[in-house]
């Protein structure tokens, strides 16, 4: 830009000197809802925005309080969608309370509870003073944001706006430094001059000296909020946009492709596969028989190892006339073989030209990337032709369970039947029942459940405890993992695909966890499904054992890369695992 100027200064040094400092976020999200919104334009007619998306509207609601927000905003997680239900949010000011909630700060300063507690009318909402009202009345006696903190200083302690403002930034560090505990004599000391009591105001303190391990300011956490609110409706009303969206703006969010294609036929979204005849690079959408539902085509983006100029070059020759054969494909997009190959390896020429990955495959063995010019194709009528013709190959059909196992290879997803399905009648034998029957049975019931590994998180403000969400043709279940059991089974527990676990049901009002007392490692039977040594399973970036994010077992600083594992009871130092690096 005409005139612009870097200046690569620490954002500490640019305080120091008084200049304003403003820090600009780019999200995903943003990004998604862009393309929604366009996809929204030009195929259904609504030319919407941020600030004109229908405010308040109840069906969004209904879905936010179901914890049915797979891909949406912020409330994606298994700790956001485990409190949804729980905060039951109405208005838009309840998401952002449940933006801000769910954070090491509030949760460290022990907000959470008190405030659900209050929420449900369990617990009585005391003002000691008039004042404490005015600054905590809309979190019901709880601080919940920064701004509030800093008015609690200010208005029940005698901060001066100064001294208050020291306290914010100590809260914004963002992690843990002990910073806010100097501020403790004068808080605690002022708020007894000023008539609390030396236990209300030691409360008050720690929950307070919660922020400095991350809390958020109202600000931030309404703009989250009204995201949140954006993405939600446009998933609970327009679910086939949203999931196109979601499609194209990958790598991002908690779950991978399969998740998110799983949950919007889940919601009636028919989605079609990847075809060399009518994919573009971006996930596109296309008629139904519905007027107002339309059917997601995959993109020859979710195609891995193809390179863009390869898809562009295919796209641009297609311009003319579908393709008719293989080497109509070949000849008149100049598609390198290579690239046809991982084409063929998608399945991308079974919606188009009738191929079997296999003939397709067989097909493209007797191409190569510079034609030979005695076998040059003539036009006729606009059609290509061989000068040689060979009899069509019948190959023998490729088994379900390999054309799955060959879907997640080669696309990351399957349009088939889900992975477990194969394996359901061997679970059954072993009395595992499904996700949907265990999240059916009462509280404190004993059950069975397997399924593929999602998601494995071990939050710092858990004490320790792991929380896994599988998943099996019928749903998914999310685990709860003790420290000890993580300790007697951590191989398992960091490397299995496929886990089978015995546990207890553990339901509060709509959320269902089972609270697990033994896991059995069954990635032989997944590896079972395409005959295959390991099932390519794909992970989304939720999945902080796959992305090497948690805290290390030891205890101490790492010594190795950040994105290994390290596992002392094994004799190999570490596991190695393949990683999605988004800098």
């Amino acid at each position: 830009m005409t005139d612009r100027q870097v200046i690569e200064w620490d954002k500490d040094d640019i305080d120091a000197l008084k200049f304003m400092k403003v820090d600009v976020l780019a999200l995903g999200m943003l990004s998604c809802m862009r393309r929604g919104l366009d996809l929204l334009s030009e195929h259904k007619g609504l030319d919407l925005d941020l600030a004109s998306i229908p405010a308040e509207d109840p069906k969004t609601y209904a879905m936010i309080r179901k914890a049915d927000t797979l891909g949406v905003f912020q409330i994606e997680s298994r700790a956001q969608m485990a409190m949804l239900p729980r905060i039951n949010p109405r208005t838009f000011y309840d998401l952002v309370i449940e933006v801000a909630i769910v954070r090491p700060g509030p949760i460290q300063g022990d907000m959470v509870h008190p405030y659900l507690r209050r929420r449900e009318g369990r617990e009585p909402v005391v003002y000691p003073k008039p004042e404490l009202e005015k600054v905590l009345g809309k979190t019901l006696g709880v601080p919940l944001f920064q701004e509030q903190a800093m008015r609690v200083a200010i208005e029940c302690a005698g901060f001066t706006a100064s001294e208050a403002d020291q306290l914010r930034r100590a809260m914004a560090t963002f992690k843990f430094t002990g910073g806010v505990s100097h501020f403790k004599d004068k808080l605690v000391s002022g708020m007894v001059e000023r008539g609390y009591t030396a236990e209300f105001a030691e409360k008050t303190f720690s929950q307070l000296e919660g922020f400095g391990s991350y809390g958020f300011p109202e600000s931030h956490a309404a703009s989250f909020a009204l995201i949140a609110y954006a993405s939600s409706w446009l998933k609970c009303h327009h679910p086939d946009v949203f999931c196109a969206a979601l499609l194209n703006a990958q790598p991002m969010g908690f779950y991978a492709p399969a998740q998110i294609v799983r949950d919007a036929r889940e919601h009636g979204v028919e989605i079609r596969p990847v075809c060399v005849n009518a994919s573009r690079w971006d996930c596109t959408l296309e008629p139904t028989d519905r007027e107002d539902r339309f059917a997601v085509r995959l993109g020859l983006r979710m195609v891995r190892g193809l390179a863009n100029a390869d898809a562009g070059r295919l796209l641009v020759h297609r311009q003319t006339g579908a393709f008719t054969s293989m080497e109509d494909v070949w000849r008149r997009s100049s598609t390198p073989v290579g690239a046809l190959t991982r084409l063929a390896e998608a399945d991308a020429f079974l919606p188009g030209l009738g191929l079997q990955r296999r003939e397709a495959l067989w097909a493209i063995k007797a191409l190569r990337d510079d034609p030979l010019p005695l076998f040059a194709v003539t036009q006729e009528d606009g059609a290509t032709r061989s000068e040689v013709s060979e009899p069509r190959s019948i190959l023998p059909a490729m088994p379900a369970g390999q054309e799955v196992v060959e879907d997640y290879s080669h696309v990351g997803l399957t349009l088939r039947d889900h992975p477990v399905t194969f394996l359901r009648d061997t679970l059954r034998s072993r009395h595992v029942m499904t996700c949907a029957d265990a999240a059916a049975l009462r509280d404190r019931r004993l059950t069975r459940v397997a399924g593929l590994v999602l998601v494995r998180q071990k939050p710092g403000s858990a004490k320790g405890v792991m929380f896994i969400t599988i998943e099996d043709e019928t749903g998914v279940a999310n685990l709860v993992i003790w420290p000890s059991l993580y300790e007697q089974q951590r191989r398992i527990v960091l490397s299995a695909s496929l886990l089978i676990v015995d546990g207890k049901v553990q339901r509060e009002g709509e959320v269902v966890h089972v609270v697990a007392t033994k896991l059995h490692d069954g990635s032989d039977l997944l590896a079972s499904v395409g005959d295959r040594e390991t099932f390519p399973l794909p992970h989304g970036r939720g999945d902080e054992v796959y992305h090497g994010s948690l805290p290390d077992p030891r205890g101490s600083p790492r010594r190795h890369k950040a994105r290994d594992i390290y596992i002392p009871d094994l004799s190999l130092d570490a596991i190695r695992v393949r990683t999605r690096d988004f800098r």
